[in-house]
């Protein structure tokens, strides 16, 4: 394996990825699922995939498309093989909302911060 994910957890042990993705359709989970597997297994993932977010503290999207939905997963690097996903959503709009690039830079802080505590 090239590259490992993993889900962020809230420190009260909520996984907001997991529950986004409990609320796709089978079809829309088997897609995010292969998406996944392609980056984890890729020794080059294509940025149609996988792509840097410009003006962002280091968070990475996950791209999905399934049939006319468009799903992103985002998240951010912990070394060089482990990406930690900590935020996904339906994309809607041409542009990721700030706000959403908000969410997932504050779980990052979080993440490290408590990593640092253990």
């Amino acid at each position: 394996m090239i590259r490992e994910i993993i889900f962020y957890e809230t420190a009260s042990g909520n996984c907001p990825v997991e529950e986004f993705l409990e609320t796709l359709s089978p079809k829309q989970a088997q897609r995010t699922t292969w998406v996944l597997k392609l980056i984890e297994e890729l020794p080059s993932v294509p940025s149609n995939y996988l792509k840097k977010l410009v003006n962002t503290h280091g968070i990475w999207e996950i791209r999905v498309a399934a049939g006319n939905n468009i799903f992103r997963l985002l998240g951010f690097f912990d070394g060089p093989k482990l990406i930690v996903l900590n935020h996904a959503f339906q994309k809607k709009t041409q542009k990721t909302p700030l706000h959403v690039i908000k969410i997932a830079e504050d779980r990052k802080k979080d993440y490290f911060e408590r990593k640092k505590i253990k």
